[in-house]
């Protein structure tokens, strides 16, 4: 069964990213994503973590254009929000840790 697109409501696009072009604040999120997301996104954001392999829909690979192409507002609220089988982090990632791993998001383009 093909699992709808996510899309973040329009709404999100509009939250703005307080540490944009921060160098130190991807530097810091690189470090989150080896522990929160490495596992299903892989070692590069490819989608292609160990954990990832038996989840559906698969993990995001989020050095692709449709992901990089998205606003900083719209990633956080996944990120946020989560969508099974990502959950939500929301209530274990602080806010500002969120922006981090966004800005070493947008390095593996």
């Amino acid at each position: 069964m093909q699992q709808k697109k996510w899309v973040a409501p329009a709404s999100a696009d509009k939250i703005v990213n307080p540490l944009k072009g921060d160098a130190n604040a991807a530097a810091s999120g690189k470090k989150l994503y080896k522990v929160m997301c490495f596992v299903c996104h892989g070692p590069k954001g490819k989608g292609d973590g160990m954990g990832g392999a038996g989840l559906t829909p698969k993990p995001t690979d989020l050095t692709s254009k449709v992901v990089q192409a998205q606003s900083d507002g719209a990633i956080f609220w996944k990120i946020t929000e989560g969508r099974t089988p990502m959950a939500s982090y929301k209530s274990s990632i602080p806010e500002k840790k969120r922006w981090e791993i966004i800005n070493y998001i947008r390095t593996l383009k």
